[in-house]
């Protein structure tokens, strides 16, 4: 995955959100050549986009939505 100045290999788990298929995983890698790691999750949302959560570990955090171009 890339994510800005954010890079880092994930192991992800399937199961299910609110009753709907989801896909949650743990992440490590770099964040500006830092060594960095988190957890997110991500689930298909309205209109075939793809929604979710991402967390660095002692940081920040964002929402994200993903379109097919």
């Amino acid at each position: 995955m890339a994510f800005g100045a954010l890079k880092g290999f994930l192991d992800v788990r399937y199961g299910t959100r609110d009753g709907s298929a989801c896909a949650e995983f743990s992440w490590e890698g770099h964040d500006e050549n830092d060594p960095s790691c988190g957890r997110g999750w991500a689930m298909i949302g309205t209109a075939g986009r793809l929604v979710g959560h991402f967390y660095i570990h002692n940081g920040d955090d964002s929402a994200f939505v993903c379109e097919r171009g």
